[in-house]
Order: structure tokens, then sequence, then C-alpha cells
């Protein structure tokens, strides 16, 4: 008996070894990447281990039952993981095919079905030695026939799947030949169990199913490779896309559009020149009325469904776009190519019937109405950036007159008069410090202490209430008001700091956002210093947040003004970082402090890989070149959890805290 036991156990032992080395892979893999397939492979590697574990120590033999206690119990655990090694191998299958979580209703089912069918078989005539033909027939023929099902099913659910690669049919293949090994298994041991040639049989079938396990857990961790290389270059193609493209919609972003419309309006003039043609271009501008309000009523995911379907019906318009782009929030700009002036009347029939055409989410229908300002090309501007600027004139004018469409007209001083008025408001807001900072806290990662807080303006309007920056900041930008603003913010913030000093003995970092125009200022750097040694703020305390455009738009004096910066212990941080289009490739020579992940990476990077990718890839990036990374906007616990697990040294966001007044900051100011 020893000598036909030994081989058998050291055959055992072996594959324990290597499966356990298997595991450990596995587990790294898992650990690294934190996929939710590879958790359930690593459940079934780790399952078929322990039943080579058994085996190794408790030599089993098909001819030989016993009645011990010990001997049931190893045959109740060697069911056990031999069930769960299938059932955790079809769940990771699954997972990995469809990227969907399994309910916890579905996967303790699957548990207590395995122990379920694992005592029943193990149980059943297992102290009756004149029954020890049908306890094998429940511990050998049934789970056979059983894995033989499953296996062949795995490989039909395989052959009809429509996203099949190389690791995928390898387990095709090996899930048909492994399946139609056990059923004959299955029914050899039913039929021919006291033939001589069986135990032949069963001898052969443990040295295949030894290589079979192996071949098996080598094509997971192909699979497992072949996924991240898809995955790191869907998250390089979806990069590269968010460079070009809004991320909500899809449309091509302001920068993009831009370019294309300077690129077809070349086009136009050159081809004009040649066939002497008389084309034309028609930029439009369209702005959703009251979007607002649907954002208030229907939530925040229909406004952005209904911004995606509106992109979707401009892109796919009969009239052939020669350009369609996202300009702001529910703003819009559709350039089409025509020749005579009624083509352009039909057009704005058309964007206006695609705009009112009813909505449809979840059992809810919206109608919206949208406000269209145009000019054309060549006739009223040679320049895209002024053709931008009359079709906002004239969109601007259809806005205030409540009119659904107005071309463009010289004289229209509709948009002046209204400049006009704000640089009022805005200044005189500015003198009466209407104008508060409320404070959006930053929870350190590693202390899980406040790091600081960034500061985000509010304008008290004496008529119309607190209003938010999208209200102002663009009359700002366009009235040119952005140096006197930002130093007015500057102060306001250095007035804060020396005021929680006095008042709590506390200093609290605080991140003030500095636009391009300020950054730019060659006196930027003189000012800083003047308010820090006004208000006896060191250095340290104060932290600059600029937009990678910001910096791409003159990087050698970026460089210069953080260089500057540095030197006096100010810190700096790129925010929004990701959206830009040279985000890699200038990364490494700017001599900034901190990394401020966007808040679109961060929205679905606990359900989606593509964009756990990238941010596990913007981490390691960064702490690579020696800075740090914030997180924005997040909003729960599992991005919290999953940014900690990446390494992710602080964060931001809803689920942290919103932006806080200061009188209600007070109780972070009064901890120690």
């Amino acid at each position: 008996m020893i000598e036909f036991i030994t081989p058998r156990t050291f055959l055992f032992s072996t594959q324990t070894v290597v499966f356990s080395v298997l595991l450990f892979v596995f587990y790294i893999f898992y650990r690294t990447f934190s996929r939710k397939y590879v958790k359930y492979w690593l459940m079934s590697i780790g399952a078929l281990n322990f039943s080579y574990l058994i085996k190794s120590f408790v030599p089993y033999s098909s001819r030989n039952f016993s009645s011990d206690s010990w001997q049931i119990l190893a045959e109740l655990l060697l069911q056990i993981f031999q069930y769960s090694f299938l059932i955790f191998l079809i769940f990771g299958v699954y997972i990995a095919k469809n990227n969907k979580e399994l309910s916890k209703e579905i996967l303790s089912g699957g548990i207590g079905a395995i122990i379920i069918l694992s005592v029943i078989s193990t149980m059943f005539f297992a102290f009756d030695p004149s029954q020890a033909f049908n306890h094998f027939y429940l511990t050998i023929s049934l789970p056979s026939f059983i894995f033989g099902c499953t296996f062949l099913s795995l490989a039909c659910y395989l052959l009809f799947d429509k996203k099949s690669y190389f690791s995928s049919q390898v387990l095709m293949y090996f899930s048909a030949i492994f399946g139609l090994r056990y059923l004959m298994h299955s029914f050899i041991s039913i039929v021919a169990l006291t033939e001589p040639w069986f135990r032949q049989l069963e001898l052969f079938l443990l040295y295949f199913d030894v290589a079979a396990h192996s071949i098996l857990g080598f094509t997971l961790l192909i699979w497992m490779q072949g996924a991240e290389r898809f995955a790191t270059l869907s998250a390089i193609s979806r990069a590269q896309y968010l460079g070009k493209h809004d991320s909500l919609t899809g449309a091509l972003n302001r920068e993009q559009v831009m370019a294309k419309l300077s690129d077809k309006m070349q086009e136009l003039t050159h081809a004009n020149k040649i066939n002497k043609n008389q084309m034309k271009l028609a930029v439009f501008l369209i702005d959703i009325k009251q979007f607002k309000f649907i954002n208030d009523t229907y939530g925040l995911k229909v406004g952005d469904f209904i911004l995606g379907e509106i992109a979707s019906r401009l892109n796919h318009s009969v009239f052939i776009p020669q350009a369609v782009g996202r300009l702001s929030g529910d703003s819009f700009m559709f350039v089409i190519e025509f020749e005579q002036i009624s083509h352009v009347d039909r057009a704005v029939n058309h964007i206006h019937e695609l705009i009112e055409r009813c909505f449809r989410y979840e059992q809810q229908e919206i109608t919206i109405q949208g406000s269209v300002g145009y000019c054309f090309y060549p006739d009223d501007a040679d320049k895209s950036e002024d053709l931008l600027q009359k079709s906002n004139l004239a969109l601007h004018h259809a806005e205030t007159n409540n009119i659904p469409s107005v071309a463009f007209e010289e004289g229209m001083q509709a948009q002046g008069r209204h400049l006009v008025l704000m640089e009022k408001q805005l200044r005189s807001a500015i003198a009466n410090d209407e104008f508060v900072l409320y404070y959006q806290p930053q929870l350190n990662l590693f202390t899980n202490k406040l790091e600081g807080v960034e500061a985000l303006v509010r304008w008290q309007h004496p008529e119309k209430g607190l209003l938010s920056p999208g209200d102002f900041l663009t009359e700002l930008e366009t009235l040119g008001m952005h140096n006197e603003f930002d130093n007015y913010i500057l102060v306001k913030a250095c007035q804060a700091s020396e005021r929680w000093f006095k008042l709590y003995q506390r200093r609290v970092a605080i991140a003030v956002n500095i636009t391009a125009v300020e950054f730019q200022n060659e006196q930027l750097v003189t000012n800083i210093q003047m308010l820090l040694h006004k208000y006896g703020i060191p250095s340290k305390y104060i932290e600059l947040e600029i937009t990678e455009n910001v910096v791409m738009t003159d990087i050698t004096r970026a460089m210069d003004s953080i260089v500057k910066l540095q030197s006096m212990g100010i810190k700096v941080s790129i925010d929004d970082f990701g959206t830009g289009y040279s985000s890699l490739a200038y990364l490494r020579d700017l001599p900034i402090d901190k990394i401020k992940i966007d808040r679109s990476f961060i929205n679905e990077v606990a359900i989606n890989d593509s964009d756990l990718t990238i941010v596990k890839s913007m981490v390691d990036l960064s702490h690579g070149l020696g800075k740090r990374v914030l997180a924005e906007g997040v909003e729960t616990i599992e991005q919290l959890n999953l940014l900690r697990h990446l390494g992710c040294d602080a964060v931001q966001g809803y689920f942290i805290s919103k932006p806080l007044p200061e009188s209600k900051l007070v109780r972070y100011l009064k901890k120690k």
C-alpha cells in the first residue's frame, strides 16, 4: 500500500507548493490592481490548493473507503474545496467578461449550495460498509458529472461571447476538454467500476488533472496580463480622447472646436479661390433655457443625460456639421457650410427641432427650449475668436429679448451695455466687500487630520443673494478684472489666516486659485511677498493653485514664477490635473509641489477600471517625480478607501465636507 501511496503523496505535495506560489502571484496582482474578478480567481486557486493539500496529507483511493471519522472529515473538506474551486472560477469569468459585481444573494446562495451538496454527498452511506459503491457514486461519480456539465457550459458561454481574445479562447478549449473528461469519467465510473482497467484509467486521469490544473493557472495569469494591457491601452486612448473632447458629452472641447473652426475656415478660403465658389460658414451658439431649473428639478444625472443627448443629436444632424463642440455648461457650438441664406434658415429651424424634441429618461419626459445666436464667415469676421464673440453677442441678444434665434448685426450693443452694468456692480462689490470666502477642508489620508482648506469665492449680492462663481467669473474675464480680483481674494485669504491665528492660535494652509492673467503678472511674486509680510503669515500657509492650461499659456514665464514662489516657501499646485492636453509632457519639468486630480476621474474610480488605471498611474507618476497628490470630488466611502489604498496623499470633496463659511469652519479650527 505504501508503495502505491508515496508517489501520489509526493505528486500532491509538489502540486501544493506550485499552487502556493501561483496563489502568491495572484495575491500580489490583486493587491496591485484591485480587480474584482481576480479576487474570485484568487479564492478559486486557493480552494484548489487546499484540495491538493488535503490529498497530500490524507492519501485518497477510490477503492479504499473507511468509516473513520477523520477520513470522512477529509472527504467533506475535499468536496467543499473542489466545488469552491469550480464556482469561484465561474464567478471570476463572469465578472471579467461583464465587469459587474455579484450580488450578496448570489454569492451566499452559491456558498450555501456548495456546503449542502458536499455534506449530502459525503455523509450518505459513509458509515455503512455494505453501501460502499453508493458512497463512491455520490463522492466521485456525482461530482464528476457536475464538473463536466459546468465546464461544458462555461465553454459554450465563452464560445458565443462577442469579446473573445486569446486567453478567452484557450480557456474555452480547456473547459471543453476538461468537461468531456469529467463526463466520461462519470459514465465509466458507473458502468465499469469493477473492471481491472478502471484503476489504470484513474491513475492516468490523476496525472492528467495535475497537468490540466497547472495549465488553467497559467491561462488565468495570461488572461489577467492581457486584461491589464487592454485596460492600459484603453486608459491611454481615453486620456487622449479627453484631451480633445468634453468628458460628459463626447463633443469637442472649447480648444479643439475652435481649432477645427480655424482649419475649416482655411479650407473654405482655399477651396473658394480654386473653384471660385461662394461657400460660407455659419457659426451657431446654442444655449439651453433655464437649464439650472432642469438640474434642480430632475437632478444632475438627468441634466447630464440631456447634455449628452443634445451633443449626440447635433453630431448626427442631417446638415452634416463641420464641427460640434461644448463650450461650457449648457452652451454648444454648431458649425455648418452653406451657399444660400435659405439653407441657414432651415438649419436654424432644424436646431430648434433637435433641442425641443422630447427627452426620455427613466419614465420621465422632459421638454426644453434653446436660444441660438449665429454669425457668418467671412461676412462677419475672419478669425475664429471674433466669430465666437459675435455669435455670443447675438446669443445674448436672443436671451435678453427672449427671441429664439438672432443673427449677428453690426451695432449690437446689448452685450456692451450688460458688461458696462456688470463692471459697475463688480467694482462696487469689491469696494463694499460683498465677496465672501467659503472653505472646503482637505483631509490628509496618512494622519487623518485637516491638511488645509481651499478658498472658494461667493458673491453676497445685495439683491440676488448668494451667487456662485459661474454667475460672475465670465464677466470678470471679459472685463479684464482678473488681476484686481485675484489680489482682492489673496488679501481676504491672508486676513482670514491672520484672524484665525489671533482667535484660535491655529495656522491652516489656505489654497487660492490664481487665473492665467494674474499668474503671468510679473508683480505677482512681489505682491504676495508684501501680503505675507503685512499680515505676518509664514509662507508655507499660503498655497497657489493653477490649472494646466494656465501653465501652458506661457510655459517659460510660468516656470520662472513657480521657482520664485518656491524660493519664498510658497507651495504651488496644479489644479484639475488630467484635463489638459499636455499633462504628462510637462509634468516632469514643472517645479510644482502638489497635483490635484480632477473630479471627472474620481467620479467612477471605484466602478470603472479605466478610471482606476488612470488615477493609479497619476498617483504613481506623481510620487515618482516627488510630488504629492490630492484627489478632488470624493463623494463616497468607496472612493475614499480606494484612494487611500492607491497611496493618494490627501482628498477633498462632499464626503469630507462641503465648502463652509468661516462661521462653520470654526469647529475645525478649535480642534488641536
